[in-house]
């Protein structure tokens, strides 16, 4: 990139992602990987449900592929998350991603602060802070996830693991949460990326023609995808640790989820506090990934 960040206001970030489950994480992984502000301290490969028995490794080959295109598989790795959800709220499925969290939250060598975003469920957290509760207050989770606020509804990554959810929204972890009304804020037409993301090169072609293949196989469904539009919604998990959209989001009690996805809410109101997105900047979120995918598109031409 043709400017620094200074030390002092670069941070460390995990992503946990559910890479191969459709056709977002992608754009948001690259994104976090172009994004001067971050040390990527490691990518996490998730599970996204029961529609591919192993959804897990596809979401890490997803990761190895972006990273041989980025010319990164030298330099990071995907690390394999838990294969499936937890069984209940007391069970943790501990795997080298969960063992990933605690090893960077339990460092005492480095003072910035660590964010781990999740683009998938919290099955990885919620496993980590269950063999380490010590990990509470020395990491922030970022978590594109949950209905609308204040009733909650049927979610995809809520849904992936309700009882890690609540294992999470039970702990005292800080947590940003981006709900579905809010990550479906990032709203491209397909004309937009094949202007905007096509050209930037082998990258570039990777993320648009993955993402209309997608759209091909899913073809025959009416209802979703759209057609000729997609919502990055995994993408303010990245734009929000550029800038926090400070008057953008509410301290709530944090309320646990029934099996529908519905939030159930403490009798008193009362509760520990998590932030909770209402809006989230879409021009300020695509404008700077598109800016990155061409700067790096020119910078690996020159290199």
């Amino acid at each position: 990139m043709p400017y620094r960040v200074p030390e002092a206001k670069r941070l460390r970030l995990i992503v946990d992602t559910d890479a191969a489950n459709e056709a977002d994480d992608q754009f948001a992984i690259a994104h976090a990987l172009l994004t001067p502000r971050f040390d990527i301290r490691g990518l996490i490969g998730a599970h996204y449900g029961a529609r591919d028995a192993d959804s897990m490794e596809r979401s890490c080959r997803e990761i190895e592929k972006l990273l041989r295109l980025m010319r990164l598989d030298g330099r990071y790795a995907a690390t394999p998350g838990a294969p499936a959800a937890m069984k209940s709220e007391r069970e943790a499925i501990v795997s080298p991603g969960s063992d990933l969290i605690v090893r960077e939250a339990m460092r005492d060598d480095d003072a910035r602060p660590l964010f781990v975003i999740f683009l998938g469920p919290l099955t990885d957290l919620a496993a980590a802070y269950l063999s380490e509760p010590r990990i509470a207050d020395r990491l922030t989770a970022v978590w594109i996830g949950g209905g609308t606020y204040p009733d909650g509804a049927a979610e995809f990554n809520a849904g992936n693991d309700i009882a890690a959810a609540n294992v999470v929204l039970g702990s005292g972890i800080p947590l940003w949460q981006v709900p579905k009304n809010v990550y479906s804020m990032i709203r491209v037409s397909l004309a937009e990326l094949a202007a905007k993301v096509r050209p930037q090169g082998e990258l570039g072609r990777y993320l648009f023609e993955q993402l209309v293949d997608f759209n091909e196989r899913w073809g025959d469904k009416p209802a979703w995808p759209k057609g000729e539009m997609w919502m990055l919604g995994d993408s303010p998990a990245v734009s929000l640790l550029l800038d926090d959209h400070a008057f953008e989001f509410d301290m709530r009690p944090a309320p646990r989820l029934r099996a529908d996805g519905a939030y159930e809410h403490a009798a008193d109101g009362g509760g520990r506090l998590i932030r909770v997105y209402r809006y989230v900047d879409a021009r300020f979120t695509l404008e700077d990934m598109y800016a990155k995918l061409a700067l790096f598109h020119e910078a690996t031409k020159e290199g």
